[in-house]
């Protein structure tokens, strides 16, 4: 697999996932439960985890859910989830932090959102008092800027200094200036009050991509910490999908960002989970990181007017989300698998040759027969009505030579 070659940040160490340089970017996302709630939360955080999230936020806004942090923790680990939980802090978390002492001790990491903690204030000691919780308990520290929040004091300050110049710059050249000013200058002062450099990662939070792409390159040239990507807001559905894909790519290809999230509205009641599946494809795709086997499938046009070879794609793919689990467990290096499943001849054979394993099914009016190939080669041709069903048998056995002995070599 290629590798990025990544800018140089400082590795941090977040309840034992390694982030930072020579690290894999890691897929982080976020609950929307009450947290106060903690059965919700447990079975949230567990659904997260499971779908390959590995950090997971939770909101801690007031003193019931700072109550509920440690016996959520405690129940994960009951039910063998050691996911690390970051603790977001908005406000009062000054409070929440120094009142329960638990729940400081229970998270693997805080987020503190500058903009947030000293509103109204002229003084940081609302900030530095999370700080020095986090000192006190090793905790690394997530220095989040955002757009929607950022610190107005300093906003207004640079934007009067702006409207001196003799050739001011735009309004939104200054915003994106004052979110990196913002987040360089609060991680010093988290490094004043005690915290290492190791401890500290920097985010900002933008909803557009240009600007997300903008901030995040000028962030990056002017600092070595580690960095947290991902659009504030990104949307919902495709609109969500295709922003965040457009977003962070550019940034990852440049070897920028160490964490990302993608943040996804659900549809209501919908599945948290899309914004995990989303990150994991968007590094995936490419080629930064492997979590799930890969099937290739055409789009389809007027040589495929049948839909069955949409049908088995579709079934092979719900296989391989159901399978990976227990395949992750016994099979290592299973999600490098590739998979092609075509429609007819002007692709297929080509395509599936370039496929771990790959089949071409008969467009209108071929031969009613579909070729197998594996690793590059004719292996067998399938016919009749059973064509879904063979080939899932001839792809449980590819698995189990090609990824079985791996096991037993360990």
């Amino acid at each position: 697999m290629p590798q990025i070659n990544r800018r140089r940040s400082i590795p941090v160490n977040i309840g034992g996932v390694l982030t930072g340089f020579g690290h894999p970017v890691v897929v982080q996302s976020m609950t929307n439960t009450d947290t106060a709630d903690i059965d919700s939360t447990v079975q949230q955080v567990a659904a997260l985890a499971r779908a390959g999230s590995e950090l997971v936020r939770i909101t801690v806004n007031n003193d019931d859910a700072a109550k509920a942090v440690p016996y959520i923790v405690e129940q994960l680990a009951a039910k063998g989830w050691t996911t690390p939980l970051i603790g977001d802090f908005h406000y009062n978390g000054h409070q929440l932090l120094a009142r329960y002492p638990d729940c400081a001790q229970s998270l693997a990491k805080y987020r503190i959102n500058p903009g947030n903690c000293s509103i109204g204030r002229k003084d940081d000691d609302n900030f530095r008092t999370m700080v020095e919780v986090a000192v006190k308990h090793q905790k690394p520290v997530r220095i989040g800027v955002n757009w929607g929040s950022l610190d107005q004091a300093l906003l207004t300050k640079m934007m009067d200094e702006n409207s001196r110049l003799s050739q001011p710059l735009e309004a939104r050249d200054v915003m994106m200036e004052a979110m990196v000013v913002s987040a360089l200058d609060n991680a010093a002062a988290a490094e004043r009050y005690g915290l290492r450099r190791d401890q500290i990662i920097l985010s900002a939070k933008v909803s557009g991509v240009r600007d997300l792409i903008d901030v995040y390159t000028e962030l990056a040239s002017r600092c070595d910490y580690t960095l947290h990507l991902g659009l504030t807001e990104a949307g919902m559905g495709m609109k969500g999908v295709v922003a965040s894909t457009a977003g962070l790519s550019p940034l990852l290809l440049a070897g920028i960002g160490d964490t990302i999230r993608v943040s996804l509205t659900p549809t209501p009641g919908g599945d948290r989970s899309e914004e995990v599946r989303c990150g994991q494809q968007i590094l995936q795709s490419l080629n930064i990181r492997s979590f799930m086997p890969q099937v290739t499938s055409c789009p389809g046009c007027g040589r495929t007017t049948s839909t069955y070879f949409q049908e088995l794609a579709e079934r092979i793919q719900s296989y391989l989300v159901e399978s990976m689990p227990e395949w992750k467990k016994q099979y290592p290096g299973v999600e490098e698998l590739k998979l092609a499943v075509m429609g007819c001849i002007v692709n297929g054979p080509g395509e599936s040759k370039h496929a771990n394993i790959g089949i071409s099914l008969p467009g209108t009016f071929e031969e009613p027969k579909a070729p197998v190939y594996i690793d590059g080669k004719l292996a067998m041709t399938l016919k009749g009505d059973r064509i879904v069903e063979e080939f899932q048998v001839i792809l449980d056995e590819y698995v189990q030579k090609r990824y079985g002995h791996i096991l037993v070599e360990v």
